[in-house]
């Protein structure tokens, strides 16, 4: 980071997930440990192994755009482009009043589009050269949920889409952090989006093992740290923070949700899909963000933890934090236990829910969790919501290829 001195803030929240398409839903459903989890409605899944997942059930892009507008974008650019725009309205941020080359957006997807690629490839097996849309290029690549939300509200700031699989929403937020610091922008629109909930990439995740085959109460299939757990929920999501410098949200009056402190990143270098087993790497993004954010550990009162469910990753994960915080007993929770894994909008969501704890002094919950594992000895908040002041905490992301991305918020 270029000058860490210089303080930004989250002062706008926008969110589209399965437990609630506005701030204060989704902070009440969070608290509340409500699921989002159910049987899969884009598709029959019943010749799959895995039939649940956690999808956006109460989104119309017709809301945000015209009809015309709306067939450019896949969902995910649709998702992505009103959480900005939510993002905006909730900070108050008026962009008829801002320099609009100072205000920038970095928005990432893990995957893109699969639906309309899938389509795309099946419409040119049974018919040939010629038969594909002209739009296909431009709605499935990955940069174009933020190039879309840069249209839409007409921002001509500094723009990028990150692809960092699992670790995406954090990597986006982190890299919008810096170029706050560094002067680039004023604003800086952040987050990460995902729809990729189609039979291609359930059957395989499926294939890898690691998505949960529970399908019996769909509500109670992710159980992060869990003794039980087998595997990840799919979902899908977006979610988008405004960021700005305190002295420009301080000129029009804004008032911060938290202060982003830090921002750490590293490389397990180890393995395609595995963790380092040692959680040596994941530890040291979390002392790196920590650093960065000119705080100590013994600062940090909460750890939203990446928590996926699947057993290899949460036996690592609590490796390194235990590692990174020296054993000292700190409250974690996984909120993927109520609306599973959104892929590349993941970090973005979780980051949230760690403003917004980090505000109000209540700290969500891991619901599902019935049966302690041994090997995930945490406080993992079990099933109901803590009331507790802190000062700080953090956001862990960890992703395919040993990508691991940790933020740190503040109390503003």
């Amino acid at each position: 980071m270029l000058d860490n001195n210089k303080t930004v803030v989250v002062t706008g929240i926008g969110i589209f997930s399965s437990i609630g398409c506005k701030r204060v839903d989704f902070w009440d459903s969070l608290i509340n440990g409500k699921s989002g989890i159910k049987r899969i409605q884009a598709f029959d899944p019943s010749d799959h192994k895995s039939q649940v997942a956690s999808e956006v059930s109460n989104y119309s892009p017709g809301d945000y755009f015209d009809r015309k507008e709306a067939r450019k974008m896949a969902r995910v650019s649709q998702l992505a482009s009103s959480a900005a725009i939510e993002a905006v309205k909730d900070a108050g941020l008026d962009l008829d009043k801002e320099d609009r080359s100072r205000i920038g957006a970095i928005i990432g997807s893990g995957a893109g589009d699969y639906a309309y690629l899938e389509d795309a490839i099946n419409r040119f097996s049974k018919m040939g050269p010629g038969s594909v849309n002209p739009l296909t290029v431009p709605r499935v690549i990955t940069n174009m949920p933020v190039c879309n939300a840069s249209m839409v509200l007409g921002i001509h700031g500094p723009n990028l889409g990150v692809s960092a699989a699992c670790t995406t929403g954090t990597h986006s937020i982190g890299m919008a952090l810096g170029l706050l610091r560094g002067g680039s922008a004023d604003v800086m629109l952040a987050g990460g989006a995902e729809s990729t909930i189609t039979p291609l990439v359930l059957d395989s995740y499926s294939s890898m093992g690691v998505l949960s085959f529970y399908k019996d109460h769909p509500e109670k299939a992710s159980r992060p740290f869990d003794l039980n757990r087998d595997g990840f929920v799919i979902a899908e999501g977006s979610c988008v923070l405004v960021l700005e410098t305190l002295e420009h949200a301080e000129k029009r009056g804004a008032r911060p949700l938290a202060v982003v402190k830090g921002f750490g990143m590293t490389a397990d270098a180890y393995g395609i899909a595995a963790p380092d087993p040692s959680g040596k790497w994941a530890a040291a993004a979390m002392l790196n963000a920590v650093k960065d954010a000119q705080l100590n550990m013994d600062d940090i009162g909460y750890v939203n933890a990446h928590g996926t469910s699947t057993k290899m990753n949460d036996k690592t994960e609590t490796l390194a934090i235990q590692t990174a915080f020296n054993n000292r007993d700190v409250p974690v929770s996984s909120i993927k236990s109520m609306i599973g894994h959104s892929l590349g909008a993941a970090g973005a969501i979780e980051a949230a829910a760690c403003v917004l704890a980090v505000q109000n002094g209540i700290l969500p919950p891991t619901i599902n969790y019935e049966t302690p594992d041994p090997e995930c000895p945490l406080d993992v908040i079990p099933n109901e919501a803590r009331e507790i002041k802190i000062s700080a905490a953090i956001s862990n992301s960890f992703g395919f290829g040993g990508q691991n991305g940790v933020l740190v918020f503040s109390k503003a």
